[in-house]
């Protein structure tokens, strides 16, 4: 479990996450949802212990972020964030090597070069292993992150807007791939997403937030209402029964 308690970032007098209480569950995907400035990258950077908290505690695992060591909770939480400065002159596999540095420290193995494959593999990306980044669409690097995120090989997995710069199909691709972690490789994945109908197709959780609060907790289906999205977003927002599931309407 992901276990914030009295969570707070303070920026200035007038601009304040939280406080924020929240209790995320082990297993499958919650999105962290809501209109621009709500915090969800603040309190996603601060699970991940890339943005120090000023209040409260956040545990992962039952393992306090902000005490535990650097190397040891490298190994149960990895963080992909939306800003990523990539190397040019690096090649895919190179990257996705990256994420086995908590284990080896640069030295790869063969069981290293084990877990590199498979997450390249499993993000399509097997083509493109030996392609420079700078040889790649903005799509293709999103991928490529994702792929460096799962080879690191955590329990807990998260994911700072994983769809940038997807198109259509490969949001769609995507959202499975992370769907299929979830099922069949037993990941806790927690992600930050603008498209409110990809969180209520494929996640388990849907969290709503607004100015700095979590306004609503619970499964996608208690949440795609449109009583709570409007209120969440501002906008009037209907939600439609489809043969798909849940859509939400906003035009």
């Amino acid at each position: 479990m992901i276990r914030l308690k009295d969570v707070v970032k303070v920026y200035s007098q007038d601009v304040q996450i939280g406080p924020v209480t929240l209790d995320i569950p082990v297993g499958g995907i919650t999105a962290l949802v809501g209109p621009n400035g709500a915090g969800k990258s603040t309190i996603l950077t601060m699970i991940g212990r890339l943005l120090d908290i000023d209040e409260g505690t956040i545990e992962v695992g039952g393992m306090d972020v902000a005490t535990c060591s650097s190397k040891e909770i490298a190994k149960k939480l990895s963080i992909l964030r939306q800003e990523n400065h990539f190397i040019t002159r690096l090649t895919v596999r190179q990257l996705v090597g990256f994420g086995r540095y908590p284990y080896t420290q640069g030295r790869l193995t063969v069981e290293d070069e084990e877990y590199i494959s498979q997450a390249i593999d499993f993000l399509n990306l097997t083509d493109l292993e030996n392609r420079y980044l700078d040889q790649l669409s903005g799509g293709q690097r999103q991928r490529a992150y994702v792929a460096m995120v799962l080879a690191q090989d955590t329990d807990f997995v998260l994911l700072d807007e994983p769809l940038n710069n997807l198109d259509m199909q490969h949001s769609v691709q995507m959202m499975k791939q992370l769907r299929k972690a979830a099922d069949e490789l037993g990941k806790t994945i927690v992600i930050v997403i603008h498209d409110i109908n990809f969180a209520g197709k494929y996640a388990d959780y849907i969290c709503t937030m607004n100015d700095g609060r979590v306004t609503e907790f619970g499964t996608s289906e208690e949440t795609m209402r449109p009583e709570v999205l409007s209120r969440v977003f501002k906008t009037d927002v209907q939600v439609l029964e489809t043969e798909n599931g849940l859509i939400a309407s906003y035009f």
